[in-house]
């Protein structure tokens, strides 16, 4: 079971998106210009287990947030503005969010998330923030 915080608990498991190690991770590599974006970026195992930690600290709300955070690491950047932008309010129509949740699911098997815009398809609509046509 992970415990907090985990750059103590468990450094030799934490890395960056790119894989590097937490510990590798440090001043002097940006001073020699030797990171990446990816260096500085969370991995999904790091997100999952500060899930497990919020869940058994009882804050259900955070570690469903931590888990869709882990899920959508597998989304490209590109892709997620994309996403973002479709769940403004005002942005999509109701098919289109149900499209984008089910791109979700099959295509990154991100299904939290895509559970999470579904739901906010359906709230969209109940509350008419959905595009005009």
């Amino acid at each position: 079971m992970p415990q907090y915080p985990l750059n103590e608990t468990m450094p030799e498991q934490i890395h960056a998106a790119s894989g590097r190690a937490y510990n590798e991770v440090t001043l002097d590599a940006v001073a020699e210009g030797t990171l990446t974006a990816n260096d500085l970026a969370v991995d999904e195992n790091t997100l999952r287990a500060q899930a497990t930690i919020a869940e058994e600290a009882g804050f259900p709300q955070l570690a469903a947030n931590l888990r869709r955070a882990a899920e959508l690491t597998a989304v490209p950047n590109d892709e997620l503005l994309h996403m973002y932008e479709l769940l403004r309010p005002g942005r999509a129509s109701y098919d289109e969010l149900v499209a984008l949740a089910e791109t979700l699911a099959a295509a990154y098997e991100a299904d939290e998330t895509a559970s999470f815009v579904r739901e906010a398809a359906d709230a969209y609509r109940q509350r008419e923030l959905l595009k005009r046509s």
